[in-house]
């Protein structure tokens, strides 16, 4: 089985820019497409989910309302015998005192103070009497009427209750799908990306394939033939081979699509890193270059194939140096080619396209 490096482009941009708006809930781009076809389920399920506990609070309602009736009325009464069990002693405490005059003068002026200070408490008890009952009970009565006020509101309005207990889950799951749809361009990518990899990775092991290829030159490689400075490249896949090397752009474009988009960009794209990597393999001065094994007629050079693989159909038109085959095709494509390297020779260009890779 062909031996496979880096996770491919496509979905690590996709995850990526999902992570940049705090979407975090995927692990795959299965999970991703599932959601996308499920989303009107989805949905759905939201909203059944929150009808379901709107019910069930007006259920814990009914019983709650007519307990919290009871308590208060318990609480009330509690108080009510409580407060009149302090008036009375205080009552009766005066009593003890009246019945009982002192003779002397100093007894006589205390006891007509605690006289006064009985009858300035019982007066305030008794003028506060029913505010205090009202202070015992507030906190369950308030507790009554916003329970009693949710009750009216939910059996008045049902629909308006639970569209406000829906409405932030149900934003954050639109926002979700807002966000992957966004990236639509990304999600066919990466679903192209899997279509080639999974293709490639039924070769055998003398093959090696790297995925989301990618370097920056410092100083920029200059192209004569094109008068082009290459500051930097990227390709969808590299596929190193006894063959040789394959650059392979992958499009997941529909036939509609193709009809309407140009293909001079990704020509363009992939003959510029055709281009790079030649030079840093095949040059003498580049700090890449292999020493492959030695031929009696001269040194060897890594041939490189340009591939662009549409995973749909592909355009009649043939292009310059870039070869434009299905993904149907690719395979039979790569074996089409004589062996021109050993084992050895093409995982050391391997090793060194990696190393590039990782610079």
């Amino acid at each position: 089985m062909c031996r496979t490096y880096n996770k491919i482009g496509s979905l690590t941009a996709l995850k990526l820019h999902l992570e940049e708006r705090n979407v975090h809930d995927f692990k795959s781009l299965k999970e991703v497409i599932d959601f996308q076809k499920s989303y009107a389920i989805f949905r759905q399920q939201l909203i059944s989910y929150h009808e379901n506990l709107i019910e069930e609070e007006k259920n814990m309602l009914n019983i709650d309302l007519p307990d919290l009736e009871t308590a208060i009325e318990t609480k009330k009464q509690e108080s009510v015998l409580r407060l009149t069990n302090e008036i009375d002693e205080l009552k009766q405490q005066l009593s003890i005192l009246i019945a009982n005059p002192s003779k002397s003068f100093f007894q006589k002026l205390s006891n007509d103070l605690k006289h006064l200070n009985y009858k300035k408490k019982i007066k305030h008890k008794e003028h506060n009497f029913e505010i205090q009952v009202k202070i015992s009970i507030r906190e369950l009565v308030e507790n009554y009427q916003i329970k009693s006020n949710r009750h009216q509101f939910i059996i008045s309005d049902f629909n308006e209750a639970v569209k406000q207990s829906v409405q932030q889950p149900l934003s954050e799951l639109e926002r979700k799908k807002t966000t992957i749809d966004e990236f639509n361009s990304y999600i066919y990518g990466a679903l192209g990306e899997q279509k080639v990899v999974k293709t490639l990775e039924t070769l055998s092991d003398e093959y090696f394939l790297i995925n989301d290829f990618s370097v920056s030159f410092s100083p920029a490689i200059y192209n004569r033939q094109e008068n082009d400075y290459i500051k930097s490249v990227q390709i969808d896949h590299i596929l190193v081979g006894p063959a040789g090397i394959f650059l392979i752009e992958t499009k997941n474009w529909s036939e509609k699509s193709l009809q309407n988009l140009s293909l001079r960009s990704p020509v363009e794209q992939i003959k510029r890193t055709s281009f790079a990597l030649f030079y840093l393999l095949n040059n003498d001065v580049s700090s890449y270059h292999l020493s492959l094994d030695a031929h009696h007629w001269g040194d060897k050079k890594i041939p490189i194939k340009n591939l662009i693989v549409l995973t749909n159909t592909k355009p009649k038109e043939e292009f310059q140096f870039v070869k434009i085959l299905t993904v149907s095709e690719l395979l039979g494509y790569v074996n089409y080619f004589k062996p021109i390297f050993s084992y050895n020779e093409t995982k050391m260009i391997a090793d060194m396209i990696l190393r590039i890779n990782e610079k």
